[in-house]
């Protein structure tokens, strides 16, 4: 009964909820039904439910392929150093702009750390060719013009991963610090007053007041790109990948792309998104539990 009443006083609340409720169901339940085409000897003219179940023996040819590991590795390891080198950039970043006391300098500052996140990825993929690219890239250009060697960036397969991990830092850094920065605005300052009258430093007060006032936000963005440790967007190895590296920028979401889109073989395609959807909810399922015991807080 209080919840009709409720219901009929904030039914705006409700109404809200309408058009993302409705986004989820079409565009992230409504797919689930070509789960089915990883079970089925998929015809395309046939259509899903026209076409012969096999049960799971695209799954063991998936599980038999080379090119299937080789993507897994590449996912796992990229995902792994992007979490230990991206995972941090927008924690110090927010840091640094919250005990800016400059506030034109800090507006400034937030503003050009947030741009590149709105500029596409092909975009940066030609950015990423005129600057570091190894006969026509502004650095080497101005390396082998003093006399130095030039570099290859984006055929050798260490200086590759590193101009990938530096790239993704730089478009994705300042946009993740915006949480960061709506985290520290609820910490009490009178915190950080009482501890600058007790004689804390600022190191001492970021590392007693700030860090610990954040480790809920903290724990729910580790706990998301955790669950993305399987799952990798398409476009940037795509984009910065090229064949002098293939064997370390092709990775799952390649791997899907090739076989399905270019091979036409969709049925193992599903197969690949399929195994990277579960793994992915176990390790979102492990990383939440794992929080829930290291600061008793769970998202979930």
């Amino acid at each position: 009964m209080k919840g009709n009443v409720y219901f009929r006083r904030y039914w705006q609340l409700y109404a809200l909820l309408v058009l993302p409720l409705a986004y989820f169901i079409v565009f992230k339940y409504g797919p689930m039904w070509g789960v089915q085409i990883a079970f089925k000897d998929f015809n395309f003219f046939q259509g899903i439910t026209g076409s012969e179940w096999i049960g799971f023996d695209a799954f063991r040819e998936v599980f038999r392929m080379d090119d299937f590991y080789r993507t897994l590795r590449n996912t796992i390891v990229l995902n792994l150093l992007d979490l230990l080198v991206s995972f941090p950039a927008p924690l110090i970043l927010a840091i640094l702009l919250y005990e800016m006391k400059v506030v034109w300098f800090k507006k400034l500052s937030q503003t050009i750390l947030y741009v590149p996140h709105f500029i596409s990825w092909v975009i940066i993929g030609g950015i990423v060719y005129q600057v570091f690219g190894t006969q026509s890239g502004m650095i080497n250009n101005v390396l082998t013009s003093l006399g130095f060697q030039a570099i290859p960036f984006l055929t050798d397969k260490n200086d590759w991963v590193l101009t990938y991990l530096l790239t993704g830092v730089w478009q994705s850094a300042g946009w993740g610090t915006i949480l960061y920065l709506a985290a520290l605005t609820g910490i009490n300052r009178e915190l950080f007053e009482a501890a600058e009258v007790d004689g804390a430093g600022r190191m001492k007060r970021i590392w007693y007041i700030t860090i610990p006032g954040m480790k809920t936000t903290i724990a729910t963005l580790l706990i998301i790109n955790l669950g993305n440790m399987i799952t990798i967007g398409f476009d940037r190895p795509y984009v910065i990948g090229n064949v002098a590296v293939r064997d370390y920028s092709d990775v799952l979401s390649t791997f899907v792309y090739r076989i399905g889109m270019e091979s036409g073989q969709y049925t193992l395609a599903t197969v690949v998104g399929l195994f990277q959807a579960v793994v992915g909810l176990i390790f979102v399922l492990g990383a939440n539990y794992a929080s829930k015991k290291l600061t008793d807080e769970s998202i979930m």
